[in-house]
């Protein structure tokens, strides 16, 4: 579903609402016209319409974050992916007060890149990375990944943020990222590291044995690019309850 879909960032506007609209053979702001629903509502959906299309234009997805309600936020996918960061990191543990971020891998725009602390793992370059990103997209990442870069490199990444934890849940699936994968049928080089490795993995890199940064690498990695198939998946099945 593509944000022209929608009319529920529209205040007054609930899913019964938007369902009757898209029930009269009004599946697009193109199709609308203020008669369909009547009175003042149809010119609050007008209007919205109006200035949607100069923030559409704009590619400006910070509005439509901010109209669409909280649990909506999967609609702004379709719409904006091509301005999509996924992103996952490794740390030394849960606590970002005490704890390292080893590795952050970031995938946007076809292209993969990771970052790796002592190295180049630097609040400079994770601000670099980060500044076309104008949708976050992560598992888990408003509790862990952002509150952990932002406390370690005190940067700021208050933003459109499509957490596909939450996402996920709304079509039934729980559980951690790996679970989720499995349920859906996504599958994995190495399913036989987890985040516990991941941090065994780090220790032992520090300690110069060979091959764990590069099997540390390649996990975080592939974390990252399956959250792109993650949320084409999982938006897609939403796609398919919600809209007509």
């Amino acid at each position: 579903m593509r944000v022209e879909n929608s009319f529920i960032g529209v205040d007054g506007v609930g899913e019964q609402t938007e369902r009757s609209i898209w029930e009269q053979g009004v599946t697009h702001w193109d199709e609308f016209e203020p008669g369909v629903v009547g009175g003042k509502r149809g010119d609050r959906i007008d209007q919205f319409i109006a200035e949607g299309r100069e923030y559409l234009d704009a590619a400006d997805v910070a509005y439509f974050d901010r109209q669409f309600p909280s649990s909506e936020q999967w609609r702004l996918y379709e719409t904006f992916d091509d301005r999509a960061c996924f992103f996952d990191i490794e740390t030394t543990g849960l606590d970002e007060r005490r704890n390292q971020v080893t590795t952050v891998s970031l995938h946007q725009a076809g292209e993969t890149e990771t970052l790796v602390a002592g190295d180049d793992l630097t609040a400079g370059n994770l601000r670099a990375a980060f500044a076309d990103a104008d949708l976050l997209v992560t598992f888990n990442g408003k509790r862990f990944d952002v509150p952990f870069l932002e406390a370690n490199f005190d940067i700021d990444l208050q933003r459109p943020h499509l957490d596909l934890m939450y996402t996920c849940k709304k079509i039934g699936l729980s559980g951690g990222l790996k679970q989720v994968e499995k349920d859906i049928g996504i599958e994995r080089d190495r399913p036989d590291i987890s985040g516990q490795d991941a941090v065994r993995l780090w220790r032992e890199h520090e300690r110069g044995q060979d091959g764990s940064l590069e099997t540390l690498i390649s996990y975080n990695r592939e974390d990252t690019v399956n959250l792109r198939t993650l949320a084409d998946e999982v938006t897609a099945q939403l796609d398919e309850q919600v809209f007509i």
